[in-house]
């Protein structure tokens, strides 16, 4: 780690989605070849999926970032060291109680190597820490934790809140790490003395240049530094500089009333929204009988689900929510080939859909390959697996034949 730039991120989620692919390219990028690589898989590891998470992290690391990550808690001599998803209390009780919490208070002391917390990791980073699953998930009355304090070395006295636009919540507010604004506003009086919220929006980043100072804000959300009766919004394309993050934390101006550089950013986009397309461009395919369009649709949304596939994160919109969207359109291509529409129109639509077919199982996606299989089946339409290809043919007896002989699919 010595002589590699010092770098810090704190992630409100997305942490392995592809709207932070960037963010963690840039970070590599400046530590240069050879890096060493540490995941602490600490806030999840008490999960009985806790390898399966780790697998898929560096499988996203390896594959999107292009760095190989060891799992571990000897961060010490690392030149990257990132944290993610879980409980913040579990990895307070097992960082406290070990090395690893002065292991990183060192590392940003030196100034030295890249820190990249998200989620419940960066969670922790603060003077205090929600326990949010005390509170949200048990049902245990709204209160702080102490925190590691990793950011008081910086002159930051501050909570850090991911997760800070959830909308999981629906019908209730589930903002702030699904604390709510009530429960919000009735914590904010018990943080230490001149303590201020710093709140980061799911897919956004907070990377700062401990060398420099200078920070940026990243992705596709904002960065808001929050105190009793106001608050400072900073979004995604802001530089500022650490100074101008502290005096915000204590409530002041800042420096000669000038206010940090926003820049466009490109926008990211969010498996919720690419889900919510697909179902519309799916529907107006229907609509307009284009079966080529209705099956561009399901791939694109499978694709994104595969690109998304690696997310340790269930954030609105997250991938089981966008696969149970793939499974019913899938049901609905098939429900359509049992429609009164022209015979070639049917078959179209048909082979269209064993096209699709084809490519999941090529992908090795038999679970959804299957499922459209019985969804054709359940609209009237017999798929048979042969050496030349699959056949199919209309079933029941009230069914007229297709004209010609059965057709043969990809």
């Amino acid at each position: 780690m010595p002589g590699r730039p010092g770098v810090l991120v704190l992630m409100g989620s997305g942490e392995t989605s592809p709207t932070m692919v960037e963010v963690h390219r840039s970070v590599i990028r400046r530590l240069g070849g050879g890096a060493r690589a540490v995941l602490l898989d600490t806030p999840y590891a008490f999960q009985e999926n806790a390898a399966d998470i780790s697998a898929r992290a560096r499988g996203y690391f390896a594959r999107s970032v292009g760095v190989e990550v060891e799992v571990g808690d000897e961060v010490g001599g690392a030149d990257w060291v990132f944290s993610g998803p879980g409980s913040p209390t579990f990895a307070l009780e097992r960082w406290t109680a070990t090395h690893v919490a002065g292991d990183l208070r060192a590392r940003l002391r030196a100034r030295e190597g890249a820190t990249v917390l998200a989620s419940a990791a960066a969670c922790t980073a603060g003077v205090a820490t929600v326990p949010v699953y005390e509170i949200y998930k048990v049902g245990a009355a709204p209160h702080w934790r102490p925190g590691l304090d990793l950011l008081g070395v910086l002159g930051l006295t501050v909570a850090v809140v991911p997760h800070y636009d959830n909308t999981e919540g629906g019908t209730h507010d589930t903002r702030y790490c699904y604390l709510g604004e009530r429960r919000l506003t009735r914590m904010e009086p018990e943080l230490p003395p001149g303590a201020a919220v710093l709140g980061i929006d799911e897919h956004t980043a907070l990377i700062v240049d401990l060398d420099t100072e200078e920070a940026l804000v990243a992705g596709r959300g904002r960065v808001t530094i929050r105190r009793p009766g106001s608050q400072a919004v900073l979004p995604a394309g802001t530089t500022t500089n650490l100074e101008e993050i502290r005096r915000l934390a204590r409530g002041e101006t800042t420096v000669n009333g000038t206010p940090p550089v926003i820049s466009p950013t490109p926008r990211q986009v969010s498996l919720a929204e690419t889900t919510r397309s697909c179902e519309e461009r799916f529907a107006a395919a229907l609509a307009g009988h284009d079966a080529a369009g209705a099956v561009r649709a399901v791939l694109d949304l499978e694709t994104e689900i595969a690109r998304w596939g690696a997310d340790t994160e269930q954030d609105e919109g997250g991938v089981e929510q966008a696969r149970e969207s793939l499974r019913l359109l899938i049901t609905k291509l098939g429900a359509r080939s049992d429609s009164p529409c022209p015979g070639d129109l049917v078959a179209s639509l048909v082979e269209s859909v064993l096209a699709l077919r084809g490519e999941l199982r090529r992908q090795g996606r038999y679970d959804l390959a299957d499922a459209l299989r019985t969804a054709l089946l359940r609209g009237g339409v017999l798929v048979a697996d042969t050496p030349n290809g699959p056949r199919w043919t209309p079933t029941g007896s009230d069914r007229q034949p297709m004209s010609g002989p059965p057709r043969t699919g990809f």
